[in-house]
């Protein structure tokens, strides 16, 4: 009896050596996925296209096949991975793959993704509305606040609601 006692103890001592080993490998798994491998930086994260073409390939170098090219200098993208100077980016309709660095800015931008949007000149629904911007427009990012961002587009700036928008995370403050 003695043995048999002495056996579930060490099992359970095992299980429980094994179950903490587990969690801190899980939590050191979700605490590498907020911060890049490469840059430290917070993953995900958003930047522009700084050239005026970019070839996204399939994997993180020259020889890997490329699925896409982007072709508009200051389009938003998400970087979603990291991996030597190769940064793992897609375009707010999931579109993109492995770009290098050199081609992407830390200049935000974001891309109305609304039909129509209004431009307010405070960050306010009852404020004038200045202006209307298509869908697909492309916008320097100046600031954001709860609800929403103020932007610069063109011969105009004021405020946009984040629900027309994409390029900010939800929750962002800047």
């Amino acid at each position: 009896y003695r043995l048999g006692h002495w056996k579930i103890r060490l099992k359970l001592r095992s299980l429980h050596i094994l179950c903490t080993v587990l969690v801190a490998a899980i939590g050191t798994q979700i605490n590498a996925s907020e911060r890049g491998p490469v840059t430290n930086l917070l993953i995900p994260r958003y930047v522009s296209l700084k050239a005026n073409e970019a070839n996204a390939r399939r994997g993180p170098s020259l020889s890997h096949r490329i699925d896409w090219i982007f072709k508009k200098k200051g389009m938003p993208l998400e970087i979603y991975g990291e991996y030597d100077n190769w940064r793992r980016v897609r375009d707010a309709e999931g579109a993109g793959g492995w770009i290098h660095y050199s081609l992407l800015s830390g200049v935000r931008s974001i891309i109305v993704t609304s039909s129509m949007a209004d431009l307010h000149r405070k960050s306010d629904q009852n404020s004038m509305v200045m202006a209307r911007i298509e869908q697909n427009y492309i916008a320097d990012l100046r600031k954001c606040i709860k609800e929403w961002c103020e932007i610069d587009a063109g011969k105009y700036a004021g405020w946009i609601k984040k629900t027309d928008i994409w390029g900010v995370a939800p929750d962002e403050i800047r």
